[in-house]
């Protein structure tokens, strides 16, 4: 089980924007991006779209397609992280005059074999753990230069049979959702094209417990496309994409500056048990914000919404008190606030939360008290991701391509490289990811292919 988690661990890495906002939704594997040439081009296509891939990357780029395409896929997902991982990839779409055009993708995603263990270490035989997902695609333009496009899709994840110990259900969910999607020919100027996509909308994913439900990764994504030149033997596009991950979730925080997280039901009261509110009512535990919630707060829950963060870690150690200690000095000589150089000013003051002398930190030397107004606008642009392309064509047999995917969060920094091939009704595309050794995404090569009919 362990191998599963370390797995699950670095897609939630490199699937998205915030890493803080990951770990708190399911379907991660929605967000992996398909398509070696979108590969070489540093993941940017909202504004592109203008092949069969176009059905993940932006459905609206389908309205402005002509005849009938089959894309296919193949790639050993995360090289560095384990041997036995690939990803799969099929889209397809057929224009239909007058009507729109309909498409639609296939997403395999296999894990890899894994090794089950109990609850006492004891070896229980190995399984195989995947996600799938199909969507059907719709798209038809709204004027000569302008097009909508949508998505209906189910996805299912199967990462194990049977829980661990006393855990009961299965390590399986089925969910739907939709993509939404625009596309501007000439936006603002004659060689600039936009393209606005909202994916992933829908019910929350659970596994084995349905109260810990995770929302879906639904990102919102805004990509400029703009031609530099263009000749009959020559072109040159730059590509931009910024994306935004609309999952608003919450540590443990003193909403109403009272000390204390929670202590206090739904109705105000204060209670030992279901004591998870505040006297306003306001939930004060971890919690996330359903999505029609979520579109709204997530552009400011790491900067306006909430209060100062307990940090103490979790079950029995949890004191849901904030601050209450003071650090009596570097003892040890090495600049870090350690648990023996706290001191419980409450035992050694008499003090309350509120006086002068209430510690900032806890006990483990952590930064509580005021915490909130710590924040800042700049936790929220950092959350963003931000994926630049380019690509020259020589004649429309051959492309060079070259990227860039920063998400500072994430620590994500990878260049991509990428080239391309048409001949007759083929298209054969590889793309590259380069980085740091020994990050997971590192060495990561795509190989594509497109063939029209």
């Amino acid at each position: 089980m362990k191998r599963i988690y370390s797995i699950v661990a670095a897609l939630l890495l490199i699937g998205s924007s915030s890493l803080n906002a990951q770990s708190e939704a399911g379907a991660i594997f929605l967000l992996i991006s398909p398509g070696a040439r979108a590969g070489g081009m540093g993941e940017a296509q909202v504004a592109v779209a203008n092949d069969a891939y176009a059905s993940y990357w932006n459905p609206a780029g389908l309205a402005f397609q002509q005849g009938t395409e089959l894309a296919i896929m193949h790639v050993n997902w995360l090289p560095n992280l384990a041997d036995d991982l690939y990803y799969e990839f099929m889209g397809f779409r057929k224009e239909f005059p007058k009507l729109g055009t309909l498409g639609g993708h296939l997403i395999y995603l296999n894990l890899g074999e894994q090794i089950r263990m109990d609850e006492y270490a004891q070896f229980q035989g190995k399984f195989t753990s995947y996600m799938m997902a199909a969507a059907i695609s719709y798209s038809t333009k709204l004027s000569s230069t302008s097009s909508f496009g949508m998505n209906a899709k189910i996805s299912y994840q199967h990462l194990v049979e049977l829980g661990t110990g006393s855990e009961k259900g299965k390590g399986t969910s089925t969910d739907f959702g939709f993509d939404l999607g625009y596309m501007k020919k000439g936006w603002l100027t004659p060689r600039m094209d936009l393209g606005i996509t909202m994916t992933n909308i829908g019910p929350k994913v659970s596994f084995i417990d349905p109260d810990q439900a995770d929302p879906q990764p639904t990102n919102l994504t805004f990509g400029l496309a703009y031609e530099v030149f263009k000749n009959e033997v020559n072109s040159f596009t730059l590509v931009y994409d910024v994306d935004k991950l609309l999952v608003a979730s919450y540590p443990d925080m003193d909403w109403d500056g009272d000390g204390m997280i929670g202590g206090y039901n739904k109705d105000g009261n204060e209670s030992a048990k279901n004591n998870d509110y505040n006297k306003s009512g306001d939930l004060e535990v971890a919690h996330k914000d359903p999505i029609y919630i979520a579109i709204f707060t997530s552009w400011v829950d790491d900067w306006l919404l909430g209060g100062d963060i307990d940090r103490a870690p979790s079950g029995e150690d949890a004191d849901r008190k904030i601050g209450g200690w003071e650090w009596a000095g570097d003892a040890n000589g090495n600049g870090k606030r350690d648990p023996e150089e706290m001191v419980d000013t409450a035992k050694e003051y008499g003090a309350k939360f509120g006086d002068d002398k209430w510690g900032t930190y806890n006990q483990w030397g952590q930064k509580e008290v005021g915490s909130a107004g710590d924040r800042s606008i700049q936790d929220e642009l950092d959350k963003l991701v931000h994926n630049f392309g380019m690509e020259y064509w020589y004649s429309s047999y051959f492309a060079l391509r070259g990227g860039y995917y920063f998400d500072k969060t994430g620590k994500i920094s990878n260049p991509t490289f990428g080239v391309g091939l048409r001949f007759s009704n083929y298209g054969f595309d590889f793309g590259y990811t380069s980085g740091e050794p020994g990050h997971p995404l590192t060495n990561t090569m795509r190989f594509s292919m497109n063939v029209q009919f």
